[in-house]
């Protein structure tokens, strides 16, 4: 196999990918915008442009086999605007699909998002087959990413994960992490809503499958650990990783969501209390198999925050 070309190599999931490669005797080029010295000495670092701009995808892909994209702007709320949405998440994936047809990549690995097929949350157990629905620009910037990788004829498969967890996580989980880490009991017994994540590891080894998996050309699949948990799951978990006990007490979550409303909340909680499960039965049959437990997963991340 030739080099594979990780975009967004710097990033949450990428940092752990080109390292898995790496450590796999894999040839990588890790493509991301401030090149730094944080992977072995075998991995070729790449300097790439703003996502704002036209890339010059043609001189990155250079002796390159296979494509893991990763690169573009995640779910980032109300302030970033659609027409970025739309250039970053798009049109570079796009014009990297384009390009990558062109000089005869072998497979186009794109991660987009549950959130191209789904709002934050969602009444029913969430599969490839489902009309999509996103409900925001990030959302609809994913979509149409995926509908250019599909047109561009380029091998490609498209990976939707869940939230993603793991040892340096950002945004709601980090947040969800500080209050697990207090020592004040949290009014989460009653969060019986079930929700999908996915870790960080089992997200690689997704990645990892379909780079090479002949069946999973030209396919879609959901990503997430095979068992959804409750919210009050979630943060007993946590809790179990820093040592302590759940300390969860009974609160109606319709409660909980209203003081959230007031504090102008809404979607956050909506991504953290309300309903969003994905099933994962495809992806299992394509010979996927998940290397952590999504208790055993959270718990050890927030061992990792605390150590």
């Amino acid at each position: 196999m030739n080099r594979i070309l990780v975009t967004g190599a710097s990033g949450f999931v990428g940092r752990m990918v080109v390292n898995e490669l790496a450590a796999a005797a894999l040839p990588v080029r890790a493509a991301m915008r401030h090149p730094a010295d944080i992977f072995p000495r075998a991995v070729e670092v790449v300097a790439v442009s703003d996502l704002t701009r036209p890339v010059e995808w043609r001189a990155l892909l250079k002796s390159i086999d296979a494509v893991v994209h990763l690169a573009g702007i995640a779910h980032a709320g109300p302030q970033i605007a659609e027409a970025a949405y739309d250039r970053i998440n798009r049109l570079a994936t796009a014009e990297l699909a384009q390009a990558a047809r062109a000089v005869g990549i072998r497979r186009l690995v794109f991660i987009s998002s549950i959130r191209a097929q789904s709002g934050p949350v969602a009444a029913h157990d969430l599969r490839e087959g489902d009309p999509p629905q996103p409900t925001d620009a990030y959302g609809r910037s994913k979509l149409r990413a995926e509908e250019a990788v599909r047109d561009s004829g380029v091998p490609y498969t498209i990976l939707r994960p869940v939230l993603v967890y793991g040892a340096g996580v950002k945004g709601n989980l980090a947040r969800l992490l500080q209050l697990a880490r207090s020592p004040w009991p949290l009014p989460l017994a009653l969060c019986r809503n079930r929700r999908s994540l996915v870790a960080r590891e089992n997200l690689a080894a997704a990645i990892r499958l379909a780079l090479d998996a002949p069946a999973m050309a030209g396919e879609t699949y959901l990503v997430a650990d095979p068992m959804p948990l409750t919210l009050a799951q979630i943060v007993a978990a946590m809790r179990a990783g820093l040592q302590r006990p759940p300390r969860l007490v009974p609160v109606p979550p319709a409660m909980i969501g209203f003081a959230m409303a007031a504090l102008g909340r809404s979607e956050e909680w909506q991504r953290l209390g309300g309903r969003l499960v994905a099933d994962v039965s495809k992806l299992i049959a394509a010979g996927w198999q998940p290397r952590i437990e999504a208790r055993a997963g959270l718990a050890a991340m927030a061992a990792a925050a605390s150590a």
